[in-house]
């Protein structure tokens, strides 16, 4: 039986109305799906660390670490300029969340080591200098970064610092090896004691011989 043409434009409206209906539905959910994503920050593009811990027994330690690169400042460092004294360096980029957890954190460590010569340096992996400057100035950090859009300096770093693996924080003892690692965000008194440890390790390392009696001997 052939379907008057009323009925046919009937149906023909309401497989329209159906398909509207899924189309919205289905925008509804991915606006949906993307609003939680940005309400969640920008976790999407980060690896997060699960907050472990590694620290180096001086005689398993590799080669001490090589990289050079410029500052927001633009001034150009050179790791062989760090011999002699214990460093944190820090990877970071503004829009982390972990990283604007930990940032109060790592200054007031910056600045309480400080007297004892150790250097932070920041390790910035995406960021314009604007847009850096502007999460420094909101957390205070006063410490200098490295700007490393291009990952040359995460290069001399891989096997330390897995990929895309934002925050990651290195203590690098006095010869410039890396002698702590931390991967997401850094426990405070965790990295405090791994700081210490490098600084008596080189103490003791770097002490005076004793004086020796020979000339005494010689003379008597």
């Amino acid at each position: 039986m052939r379907r008057s043409p009323r009925l046919r434009a009937h149906a023909s409206h309401l497989v329209a109305l159906l398909v509207v209906t899924l189309l919205i539905t289905g925008c509804s959910a991915q606006n949906s799906s993307l609003a939680e994503q940005a309400d969640a920050g920008d976790n999407k593009n980060y690896v997060a660390g699960d907050g472990s811990v590694a620290e180096y027994a001086p005689d398993s330690r590799s080669e001490p670490v090589d990289i050079a690169g410029k500052l927001f400042d633009g001034t150009t460092v050179d790791s062989s300029q760090w011999a002699g004294g214990v460093v944190v360096l820090n990877v970071w980029y503004a829009a982390c969340a972990p990283c604007r957890v930990e940032a109060p954190m790592l200054q007031t460590l910056s600045d309480s080591f400080a007297p004892e010569g150790v250097k932070f340096y920041g390790i910035n992996v995406r960021d314009e200098k604007p847009t850096a400057e502007a999460f420094e100035r909101n957390f205070g950090i006063t410490y200098p970064s490295f700007i490393d859009r291009d990952g040359k300096l995460l290069l001399g770093l891989t096997s330390y610092v897995p990929p895309q693996a934002v925050p990651t924080t290195l203590v690098l003892d006095r010869q410039g090896r890396v002698s702590a690692r931390i991967l997401g965000v850094a426990d405070e008194s965790t990295l405090k004691t791994l700081i210490t440890d490098a600084l008596a390790e080189g103490s003791s390392a770097t002490a005076p011989a004793p004086a020796t009696t020979a000339g005494a001997d010689d003379a008597s």
